[in-house]
């Protein structure tokens, strides 16, 4: 029912701005921002980049939407969308991720 979404960005605004619009169109409850050092393969070559990751809160009802809004606002042609299952957890915090991914609930404090 929960999940982390692991996605990376070019720079922390952009991450930022992702994350900012996922918490306020309800879509997650919570992104955690971090730099990252990444070797990757792209396009026959080996990479390598600083980029910055983002660990992502929400329900995997959410999950169809999320992808959409990262893809619209996130610069790579191929962006990082990855998600985890969470297995368990504090049940007040578990519910508070599903609380504040309801479109109609109030903020929990």
């Amino acid at each position: 029912m929960f999940v982390f979404v692991y996605i990376t960005t070019g720079t922390a605004e952009e991450a930022k701005t992702i994350a900012r619009a996922l918490v306020q169109e309800r879509i997650a409850a919570c992104a955690n921002i971090f730099p990252v050092s990444s070797v990757y393969r792209w396009k026959g070559s080996v990479e390598e980049a600083d980029e910055t990751g983002m660990i992502v809160k929400t329900t995997d009802a959410k999950l169809g939407e999320l992808e959409k809004r990262v893809k619209e606002l996130h610069s790579y042609q191929v962006p990082c969308i990855i998600s985890m299952g969470i297995g368990g957890g504090s049940k007040e915090y578990l519910d508070w991720i599903g609380e504040s991914t309801m479109k109609d609930s109030d903020d929990v404090q």
